[in-house]
C-alpha cells in the first residue's frame, strides 16, 4: 500500500489535530497553531487528514464477499438505521457477527473497509451510518463530524444498541456477537459492553473512552483495550476505567502500543502505524475467533 511520503510533523501537531476532531478546538485555531509553528495545511494535510484511496485493503468488489445495505428499526434511537452489511460468499450455515462502530463523522470508506476485513477472515461484518437520518455519510469527514455533532447523544447510543441486537439476531447470525470500534467507536464498544451484557459476547475498543462508572460492573463479555502510547485524551482516562475493570473482575487484556498516535489504526492518514496497527488487528481477530466460535 502507498501512504503518502513522511514529513516532519511535530507531535504538538497531532495533538492539535485530535484536539480539534473532537470538538475542543474550532477549525480557525487549529489552522493558526499550524502557521504559528511555520507549518501550512498544504504541507501537513497528507499526514494529518485522511486519504481514503489509500485505506482499501479489501477491495469494495472482492469475490469472495457479498456486500449490501441493511435497515434496522430503532423506535428509541433515531426511528431508522442503516448500515453497510459483509457476508463471506461462500459461506455455509451460520457464523458469528461483528458490529463495526466508526468514528465521530460517519460511515466513511476506511470503516467499510474494516468491515470487509474482518468478513474476510470469516465474519459476518456490520458497520453503521448513524448519518442515515441526516442523508448518510457525506464523503467529507469534516462535514460528517458537523453533522454527527447534532444528534441526541442518547438517541445515538440508543441507535447503536439496536444495531447491535438487529445483527446478533440477523438470519445468518449464529448467536454470537463481537463488536469493535474506532474512536468515538471505541466508546460505543465499551457502551454496548456494560449495556448489553446478554447481547455482547466479545468487545474490542481502540483508543475509546469507557462507560459510565456505574455500568462497568455489568460487563460479562472479554474485553481486548487497544491504546496509543501517544494517545493523552483517551490515555488520561484508563487508570481509573482499569481500576473498575479489575474490582468488577472483568476479563480483559489491554495493550498500549509504543509511539503510536490516537488512531493508529486508520490507514488513510499519516497517524497510521504500520507494525503496531498490523498487530493490534491480529490481536482483534484472534481474540474474536477465540471467543465468538463457540
Amino acid at each position: 500500500m502507498n501512504h503518502p511520503a513522511k514529513i516532519e510533523i511535530p507531535q504538538e501537531a497531532f495533538d492539535w489535530y485530535d484536539e480539534y476532531a473532537h470538538g475542543g478546538m474550532d477549525r480557525r485555531t487549529f489552522l493558526g497553531k499550524l502557521a504559528v509553528a511555520g507549518l501550512t495545511m498544504a504541507a501537513v494535510s497528507g499526514a494529518l487528514l485522511p486519504d481514503y484511496a489509500l485505506a482499501e485493503q479489501v477491495s469494495f468488489n472482492d469475490e469472495d464477499l457479498t456486500a449490501s445495505y441493511a435497515t434496522f428499526e430503532s423506535p428509541e434511537g433515531l426511528g431508522e438505521g442503516r448500515g453497510y452489511l459483509v457476508v463471506p460468499k461462500n459461506l455455509e450455515g451460520k457464523a458469528p457477527v461483528v458490529l463495526v462502530v466508526h468514528e465521530n463523522r460517519g460511515l466513511n470508506p476506511y470503516v467499510k473497509d474494516v468491515a470487509r476485513r474482518l468478513a474476510k477472515d470469516g465474519f459476518i461484518a456490520f458497520a453503521p451510518d448513524i448519518l442515515h437520518t441526516l442523508g448518510g455519510y457525506p464523503g467529507n469527514d469534516d462535514e460528517g463530524r458537523a453533522m454527527q455533532k447534532t444528534l441526541d447523544k442518547a438517541k445515538v447510543e440508543a441507535d447503536f444498541k439496536a444495531a447491535a441486537k438487529f445483527l446478533k439476531g440477523h438470519e445468518l447470525s449464529s448467536g454470537k456477537l463481537g463488536v469493535v470500534g474506532f474512536c468515538f467507536g471505541g466508546y460505543v464498544s465499551n457502551m454496548l459492553a456494560a449495556s448489553l451484557p446478554d447481547v455482547v459476547d466479545a468487545a474490542v475498543p481502540f483508543y475509546g473512552t469507557p462507560p459510565k462508572a456505574d455500568l462497568i460492573a455489568n460487563i460479562k463479555s472479554p474485553m481486548m483495550i487497544q491504546l496509543g502510547e501517544l494517545d493523552k485524551r483517551v490515555n488520561a482516562t484508563w487508570p481509573d476505567y482499569e481500576k473498575a475493570l479489575k474490582a468488577n473482575k472483568v476479563d480483559y487484556q489491554a495493550f498500549i502500543y509504543e509511539g503510536a498516535n490516537h488512531g493508529f489504526h486508520n490507514d488513510s492518514t499519516g497517524r497510521y502505524d504500520e507494525k503496531n496497527a498490523e498487530l493490534a488487528w491480529s490481536r482483534t481477530i484472534e481474540h474474536f475467533k477465540k471467543h465468538l466460535s463457540a
